[in-house]
């Protein structure tokens, strides 16, 4: 056993490790995959595509498709790694090909386009 000082947030604790060989160690099971559904809104040649700055859920969509919006208007909420980023407008136009509240995104993903 070997003694260590660490310090967590201003607290000193004192911990003890046991060094073992690679024979002891035992690896996790892998976690199961979740089969939230995917996004698959293409990206439209004409207007500008708001896309995904993460992998995520869109937790809450504020729009409607042919919705007018503004620059800087909240269209969405996406969570990524139990934070919820808005995503605004980029651009003021009409929203259209709006993804789905609940479904999942990779980084890139079309969300929505603004014409």
């Amino acid at each position: 056993m070997k003694k260590y000082k660490v310090t967590v947030n201003g607290n000193v604790y004192e911990i003890e490790l046991e060094e073992i060989n690679a024979s002891e160690v035992k690896s996790a099971p892998a976690a199961a995959a979740t089969s939230a559904p995917r996004a698959t809104i293409p990206a439209a040649s004409n207007g500008e595509a708001v896309t995904s700055p993460m992998p995520g859920t869109v937790l809450n969509v504020n729009v409607a498709n042919g919705a007018s919006v503004k620059q800087g208007q909240v269209l969405m909420v996406l969570e990524a790694m139990k934070m919820e980023n808005e995503i605004v407008a980029p651009c003021d136009g009409i929203v259209s090909s709006l993804i789905a509240k609940g479904s999942s995104v990779e980084t890139g993903a079309v969300l929505c386009v603004i014409g």
